[in-house]
């Protein structure tokens, strides 16, 4: 078994000509959008928008990044990814409406962070960016229990990773480690 390439110099995606990809999820807070859009725009590349059905399965991938997939329950009714990329299209639309690049949503499967990762590599980005999760308990539980997917991109693959806050914590609100 061969060892994992790590980053290094010789495999640094240049920025300049290469497309910036963002995850995206439905009723993300737009700012996620807007700061890849910001990003792609200064560097003069396309923004490809990415979401990752993780109640869905990938069935092929191909080269331009976009995957055929199916549903994970066989049992379910498998048209409701069709309404969530509308929605996500729209909402990308409307956040997107006074960006002058020219941008591209794709639907993916499975994990998150795999699905960007194949992404990314389809289209030779030269970033990746996604959000924090939006602050509350469920959310909290669900990343001690499957991670951040920041954290999996920053570990997993050799592309920088923007990731964009969307809730933070006054250092004075929060206790010492050593007072709990």
């Amino acid at each position: 078994m061969g060892s994992t390439p790590q980053p290094s110099l010789d495999r640094m995606v240049p920025f300049a000509g290469h497309p910036v990809v963002v995850g995206v999820v439905p009723e993300q807070d737009p700012l996620v959008v807007r700061t890849a859009a910001a990003l792609a725009r200064a560097l003069g590349v396309e923004l490809y928008a990415a979401h990752a059905d993780t109640a869905r399965y990938v069935v092929a991938e191909h080269p331009d990044g976009s995957v055929d997939h199916a549903a994970l329950d066989p049992d379910g009714a498998d048209d409701g990814w069709r309404r969530t990329e509308a929605g996500l299209r729209a909402s990308l639309a409307d956040a997107l409406r006074d960006e002058p690049l020219t941008w591209h949503l794709r639907y993916l499967a499975g994990r998150p962070d795999r699905a960007l990762t194949h992404l990314a590599r389809a289209v030779d980005a030269s970033t990746l960016v996604v959000g924090t999760r939006a602050p509350g308990g469920g959310h909290r539980v669900r990343e001690l229990l499957e991670g951040s997917v920041a954290a999996h991109l920053a570990h997993h693959q050799h592309r920088p990773v923007l990731t964009v806050p969307l809730a933070v914590v006054d250092w004075k609100e929060l206790p010492a480690p050593w007072a709990r």
